[in-house]
């Protein structure tokens, strides 16, 4: 069952009151926390007064919010009013953002709870968490493993019940893959579809707000309350949003899924392959035809991805200088300055990124590079439209393998990069794309299923995810912690 509709329904039938509720999240997120680090900031004095103001509403017979009375984590990349934002990097220790970002701002109004801001890869670039400035946030299915990332501690919250449903950001996979090795519910929606204002640029073109949930139900219900036009964003589409709760099915009948050939096979993990064997089988058992779909640009997705993201990123992160916010390094002259803030605040990743996507737009290498990379997008878009006109819902493993050992790859940048081989394409194409665990491996390690839908197309992600959830108890799994 949702856990949202759970708690609602103990709220409604003043079983519970929100400040109970949100008090028992509270102190399992503090028990919690040493094992984990989800979190970078708790901000419980906000959530019992936000509880206490669901409680009054109740009392008064108010009509209540969707999300009213639910406690949600928030990826520490998302801009909230008077709470400290840092993205988990240095250069913004201490900053407190003075406005709120859309989106959280439309949780506030749905009468949502905020727990406190999750760790997370240093400016959303990293594959595991690893890349953050304060903090390594572990696996709950096992301490010695790493979450995923970059919303690393958003997935791990929702998988070790730290808090019932959370926010995260996604670039190239980083709500996706997570949502895999944690064996929770992520989705990332159509580029547009949820404003980006106030959440803090890492590559403007292919970041994208999303849910984590244990439900795919939750998800649908989140998506609902946060997804809409936003004139503060350029970039976000004029669209009806529905109720997607209202296209939760339990049968697949007349649905055709596509397999991506390019993601099966070699370099895949077996007890992936058998996982998402299993899973085939199950989608064919509820109805739905399955047939094998190419997709002959999926390989170049990863080398696009990074000429694009890094140079995206050296521009959006040039805003880091140390004169208008965050860390200053005080020397005595101007460039100096510049330099060292930079040099001291940015992580090794950021650095990485950032010189990669500054070579790549300079003069005699733009051409080259950038331009050859946009011109590869505009191939793997035209696939996945090829793809759409046979099928309703793609489908892929979410990642190769399981997740891996904290420390194992930090210093193997390509092989960690290799981590979002299967989500990058889906942020190239505008895509939206759901990972739903279906599975284990030998080492009781969770293993996701990739879902990817046309442009808009989330009614029938939520139809073929929840049709296959109800079929199968992999939500209902928790780590014991």
């Amino acid at each position: 069952m949702s856990v949202i509709r759970k708690l609602q329904q103990q709220l409604t039938g003043k079983e519970r009151t929100a400040v109970e509720i949100t008090q028992e999240y509270l102190d399992r997120l503090q028990t919690l926390e040493p094992k984990l680090q989800s979190f970078l900031a708790v901000t419980a004095d906000k959530a019992l007064d936000q509880a206490k103001q669901v409680d009054a509403a109740i009392a008064a017979g108010t009509p209540l919010g969707p999300l009213a009375g639910i406690p949600i984590a928030l990826k520490d990349n998302l801009c909230t009013k008077g709470i400290r934002t840092t993205c988990a990097s240095k250069i913004l220790a201490g900053f407190i953002p003075p406005y709120e970002s859309t989106v959280t701002q439309r949780l506030a109004d749905a009468g949502a709870i905020f727990l406190g801001k999750t760790n997370m890869d240093e400016f959303a670039m990293g594959s595991s968490t690893e890349n953050s400035a304060y903090q390594l946030t572990a696996n709950p299915w096992d301490t010695d493993r790493v979450p995923g990332g970059s919303s690393g501690g958003s997935a791990a919250a929702v998988a070790a019940d730290q808090a019932p449903i959370s926010l995260g950001s996604d670039t190239g996979g980083s709500i996706r893959q997570p949502a895999a090795y944690c064996g929770v519910v992520g989705l990332k929606p159509t580029y547009g579809l949820v404003s980006r204002y106030g959440l803090v640029a890492f590559a403007s073109s292919l970041d994208q707000i999303g849910p984590f949930s244990r439900t795919v139900e939750d998800s649908a219900i989140l998506l609902s309350a946060i997804a809409g036009y936003d004139n503060k964003d350029s970039t976000s589409l004029k669209v009806d949003i529905p109720d997607y709760t209202k296209h939760l099915k339990t049968d697949l009948k007349g649905k055709r899924i596509g397999l991506v050939k390019e993601t099966f096979g070699e370099g895949l993990d077996s007890d992936v392959a058998k996982a998402m064997d299993a899973a085939i089988a199950q989608i064919k058992e509820l109805g739905a035809e399955v047939v094998e779909i190419s997709c002959p640009s999926f390989k170049y997705g990863l080398p696009t991805y990074y000429i694009i993201a890094p140079s995206e990123a050296s521009s959006n992160l040039a805003r880091y200088d140390g004169v208008r916010y965050g860390m200053r390094t005080e020397t005595d002259n101007l460039l100096s300055m510049y330099k060292k803030t930079r040099a001291e605040g940015f992580g090794p990743e950021v650095k990485r990124r950032i010189m990669i996507g500054t070579y790549a737009l300079s003069a005699g290498y733009y051409d080259a590079y950038y331009l050859q990379a946009q011109k590869v997008r505009t191939l793997i878009k035209q696939d996945f439209e090829a793809a759409f006109k046979d099928v309703d819902v793609l489908m892929t493993p979410t990642v190769p393998s399981t997740a891996f050992k904290a420390g194992e790859k930090v210093n193997d940048p390509l092989s960690m990069y290799l981590s979002d081989l299967m989500t990058i394409t889906v942020n190239l194409a505008g895509l939206p794309g759901i990972s739903l665990p279906c599975g284990f491996d030998q080492g009781g390690m969770p293993i996701g299923m990739q879902l990817i839908g046309n442009v808009l197309r989330e009614d029938t992600l939520f139809e073929v995810a929840s049709a296959y959830e109800s079929a199968t108890p992999w939500h209902e799994k928790m780590p014991v912690v």
